[in-house]
């Protein structure tokens, strides 16, 4: 899905390079990340897309079977219990392609890590 070899430079060009259902998932989640830090950047860090606050706020990508959003580990640990139904790591979030996205909860992770880039 990915192709590694095109230079992605936005995030514009990271979600057009998925189809057309992929891209809808990308854009709610881009829109949803904004909402709820408007004062963030966006920007392209590790070929993925990223929100930026007084550091990074969080990554995320598209993957054949899922879409991978990386709040940071202090943002699992907060937020554990709210994630409970996914597949979790140190500082990953696999969200299943099939199912909808828990926007509210990316929501609060969000304003989470933007409170918490603040006090750095």
């Amino acid at each position: 899905m990915k192709d590694s070899s095109k230079n992605i430079t936005s995030i514009d060009d990271y979600i057009a390079q998925f189809p057309e259902n992929i891209q809808e998932i990308l854009e709610q989640l881009r829109k949803t990340v904004r909402n709820s830090a408007p004062e963030s950047e966006e920007t392209i860090s590790y070929q993925m897309p990223a929100f930026r606050q007084k550091g990074i706020l969080v990554y995320f990508a598209a993957f054949k079977n899922h879409i991978g959003f990386y709040p940071t580990p202090s943002g699992i640990e907060k937020f554990r219990k709210g994630l409970s139904g996914y597949e979790v790591s140190k500082g990953t979030v696999k969200f299943p392609i099939d199912k909808p996205i828990p926007l509210d909860l990316i929501n609060k992770i969000v304003k989470f890590r933007v409170k918490e880039n603040s006090t750095k």
